[in-house]
């Protein structure tokens, strides 16, 4: 069972798709299927159902757990050496669902720090909380709840989240408007499983509503491009409102207490968190996140907003 096998189960677990995985790896897909028919012929079990869609079973899912804690402990014992040689601070990683606000707290990191590289990995917040257990990155900023087991956690901001609209928009002279009255309104929305989207379905799916959403958006920095288009409305967290920004659009209020983010950071829990992690930590915590010094989101697209 050597290192290479145990990466390339990851890769297939992860994917459930033995194409994309070896062309990830880049692999030959027999090579790879071979490799994945060895580890579990060591292991003396499958692990994956191949009755069509190819998906972990219960011995993969148990057994990816100690693959990525292990691989995750030899790649930290990796940077503790090469720290510990005097070879600088290294890398830290932060994940998140978006970066449209961490150009601030970034930029003043760096420039406090210039020897510290700066990974950035754009996940979910469910794979970002995996991977936070498993060592793959150091830090994590999520919007959204993710399970606490093994990690640790800071509040850094708790703020309102309202709707953005076109100055034309026949609600845009209102100061308060309810989900009741916004029910039937196109809406512009991020992708499903992003924490915008998952707002706005459980803000409507309380009130035994369905949003009527018209445009789904990967590309998150684009929402207000199109809301100010006047192709719809969407959600908007508070700092983004503050934040200046170029494009002609209202903000008003979202007339339901529940409609509001909470932006946390997490990283996982014990002794062994690196020197530079530990310092960008420390950096995004001492952050103004509720004072409007969140770097461009505004510039960048008003319907963005941190993870």
């Amino acid at each position: 069972m050597d290192l290479n096998s145990l990466a390339q189960f990851l890769a297939v677990a992860r994917l459930e798709h033995l194409s994309r995985a070896a062309e990830e790896l880049r692999v030959a897909q027999p090579s790879l299927s071979r490799s994945i028919a060895r580890l579990e012929a060591e292991l003396g079990t499958p692990l994956f159902e191949r009755g069509g869609r190819l998906r972990l079973n219960a011995a993969g899912h148990l057994f990816r757990g100690y693959v990525e804690r292990s691989l995750g402990e030899l790649a930290a014992g990796r940077r503790a050496v090469a720290q510990a040689a005097g070879q600088g601070f290294g890398t830290v990683r932060l994940a998140s669902e978006t970066f449209l606000a961490f150009s601030g707290p970034l930029a003043a990191f760096k420039g406090a720090h210039p020897g510290v590289e700066i990974e950035l990995h754009q996940l979910s917040a469910e794979e970002t909380a995996r991977r936070l257990r498993a060592q793959d990155v150091d830090l994590a900023v999520v919007s959204q709840p993710v399970a606490a087991e093994g990690l640790e956690s800071l509040l850094l901001l708790d703020e309102a989240v309202g709707l953005a609209l076109a100055p034309g928009h026949p609600l845009a002279g209102r100061d308060a408007v309810g989900i009741d009255e916004i029910a039937g309104q196109p809406f512009i929305a991020a992708r499903p499983g992003h924490w915008q989207r998952r707002l706005l379905e459980r803000l409507f799916a309380a009130r035994g509503l369905v949003p009527r959403i018209v445009c789904e958006c990967d590309e998150v920095g684009a929402i207000a491009e199109l809301i100010s288009a006047g192709l719809g409305i969407g959600l908007v967290p508070d700092v983004a409102r503050r934040t200046a920004t170029r494009l002609p659009l209202v903000w008003i209020t979202v007339d339901a207490p529940d409609c509001r983010r909470a932006l946390t950071l997490l990283w996982g829990t014990g002794e062994r968190l690196p020197a530079a992690a530990r310092l960008l930590r420390d950096a995004v915590a001492g952050w103004d996140w509720a004072g409007g010094g969140a770097g461009d989101e505004g510039g960048a697209g008003v319907g963005g907003g941190p993870a």
